[in-house]
């Protein structure tokens, strides 16, 4: 009988501090990841060509580079995590690091604890059934057999699948795709922002934590270029309560 063989997550840690690269490396290996060291944007771009990793640990501190613009490449090219790892803690590097993409913002110093658990809810957010380096008991975000029809579209939650009738498949981070399942699957009620972030990513959210602002809008910027005519009103801000989806919703 053959016998599967679980792949382990392959990260990369992409920071100009040896340090820290060591730091990492040697705490994620033994949680069962394989790790690549990288000093460089340009180390990091030839490894997504040869053997990209599942996760991106990036740094926007790096010499004679924009973290930013490296983190708008991987996104426009590749489908992988992304998790900026900086020691830049301003408010707007943090708002921009989202809005290019990132699955998540973590400032240096940070908890080893804290950030795998990060690093594993980005990943649940990827592949449900993949939650670290093996398959096993890790809780998935979404119900497989979860399908939703609104306005246009189709959502299978189980394949993580967003696809307009006209404008085709829509590429969504993890982030923004939870994000979306939530509001589908309480579609018509308001939603408070500590209720979205504790659906998104539960303990792991701050008690003062406004990204999901962020997140709303990348999502609604994406819903809108398919339908400019119509997604402006999809996701309805509601003053001093959250956001509430409005479409008419039909479960399959």
């Amino acid at each position: 009988m053959n016998v599967a063989i679980a792949t382990p997550v392959h990260i990369a840690i992409v920071d100009d501090e040896a340090d820290i690269r060591q730091l990492l490396g040697a705490y994620l290996v033994p949680q069962g990841f394989r790790v690549t060291p990288l000093a460089t944007g340009r180390e990091l771009l030839a490894l997504m060509h040869r053997d990209a990793p599942q996760l991106v640990l990036l740094d926007l501190g790096l010499p004679g580079e924009d973290g930013f613009a490296i983190a708008r490449q991987l996104r426009e090219h590749w489908h992988c995590g992304l998790l900026i790892v900086t020691g830049r803690g301003d408010p707007i590097d943090k708002v921009v690091g989202l809005e290019v993409g990132a699955d998540d913002y973590v400032t240096k110093p940070f908890d080893l604890r804290e950030l795998l658990a990060r690093i594993k809810a980005v990943l649940r957010r990827l592949q449900p059934a993949q939650a670290g380096a093996s398959s096993k008991a890790q809780p998935e975000t979404t119900l497989p057999q979860e399908r939703y029809r609104f306005m246009d579209w189709q959502l299978d939650a189980g394949a993580r699948r967003l696809e307009h009738e006209r404008a085709g498949p829509v590429e969504l981070t993890g982030g923004e795709f939870d994000l979306l399942t939530v509001f589908l699957r309480h579609a018509g009620r308001v939603l408070s922002r500590e209720f979205l972030l504790e659906q998104t990513r539960g303990r792991e959210a701050g008690p003062y934590d406004r990204t999901i602002d962020v997140q709303v809008g990348r999502l609604r910027r994406k819903l809108q270029a398919c339908m400019p005519e119509q997604a402006a009103e999809l996701i309805r801000a509601v003053r001093g309560a959250g956001y509430q989806l409005v479409a008419l919703v039909e479960r399959q």
